[in-house]
């Protein structure tokens, strides 16, 4: 296994929603598929959400993961099941871990554009968006078509003037793009924003160590 999946993968989680109040239909709770790519593996990202909790799955390897924080994303656990190793362990990060991911991220400026395109099926529109830290900027497409829970988003795009549908994420320094694939209305699993008892609970150094490094 290789922790960069993860924290590439939190990275994603992070940076994910944002609301917009002029949009047309309100999501509560339900499925958000995204397609984005780490460390050159194309990679397809299920993300459950409510008011109140989310849950971000993907595969890596052997390794099924799943990211759980909360609505403020004040709490975050990694859990991985590794069936073929009988490994099921579940990370827990301590507040200071949690804010020291989200000091990483970038402080935005938007300008919006003239652009507009359908991406997945969402009318969207071109943001220009400015890192102030670091001047670097990034064209986004946010769509005013709809809106959803800001569960376990940073407040990166939260300005941006819609919902991101395509998008950069960001994890030590790097980005990667990002495109919702789908957006389904749905009654969350029951158990999806637990931890199941069978999961041994370790800290984040501890999945760091499985990994082989940071």
């Amino acid at each position: 296994m290789n922790s960069k999946l993860f924290t590439a993968a939190l990275g994603i989680m992070l940076s994910a929603t944002a609301i917009s109040a002029s949009a047309q239909k309100a999501y509560k709770e339900g499925l958000i598929t995204v397609s984005t790519s780490m460390q050159g593996q194309n990679v397809d990202i299920k993300s459950y959400f409510r008011a109140d909790s989310s849950a971000t799955e993907f595969s890596a390897g052997p390794a099924n993961i799943k990211i759980l924080t909360d609505k403020d994303a004040k709490s975050m656990a990694i859990l991985v099941d590794v069936p073929v190793a009988s490994i099921k362990k579940a990370a827990i990060a301590t507040p200071a871990e949690v804010e020291e991911q989200q000091a990483k991220l970038p402080v935005f400026a938007f300008t919006p554009g003239t652009e507009s395109k359908v991406i997945s099926g969402f009318n969207c529109k071109k943001v220009t968006a400015k890192d102030t830290k670091t001047g670097k900027t990034y064209d986004i497409w946010v769509t005013n078509d709809i809106t959803l829970p800001k569960t376990g988003a940073s407040k990166v795009y939260e300005n941006a003037g819609g919902v991101p549908i395509q998008y950069a994420t960001f994890q030590n320094g790097q980005a990667a793009d990002v495109t919702v694939k789908s957006i389904v209305e749905q009654k969350v699993p029951a158990g999806t924003f637990g931890i199941p008892a069978d999961f041994d609970k370790i800290t984040m150094d501890d999945l760091k160590a499985m990994g082989g490094g940071n």
